[in-house]
């Protein structure tokens, strides 16, 4: 999978989604919530013989919330299963931001 099929995947939840972040100005504001956003973290190649043999970059896929939103991140979460793609998950609250953050890290082997 390339990382533009994944971001037809997740649009295909419904929810706004941005690679990286989204550009917050006055002619363009940040969606409202809850949104996605992605980006490659760091890499996890197969390496052998002094070489990277497969590429195997490293996807967070960030879910923001205004509250603990269980049925945005099961739709994040059945999408990622109906994709086969196997998933770490953590969550935070981010104070300053007042928003609830949940992190699914995945990896696009060969993407």
């Amino acid at each position: 999978m390339t990382l533009q099929e994944l971001y037809t995947a997740l649009k295909a939840i419904g929810y706004p989604v941005a690679y990286s972040h989204f550009e917050d100005t006055p002619q363009n504001p940040a969606p409202k919530l809850p949104y996605i956003t992605y980006h490659e973290a760091y890499s996890s190649d197969l390496m052998a013989d002094n070489r990277n043999y497969v590429d195997i970059p490293v996807i967070q896929i960030e879910l923001y919330t205004d509250k603990k939103d269980l049925t945005a991140e099961a739709a994040v979460q059945n999408k990622l299963k109906e994709l086969g793609l196997p998933y770490s998950k953590t969550g935070t609250y981010l104070e300053d931001e007042k928003l609830f953050q949940t992190i699914y890290e995945i990896q696009l082997i060969g993407g």
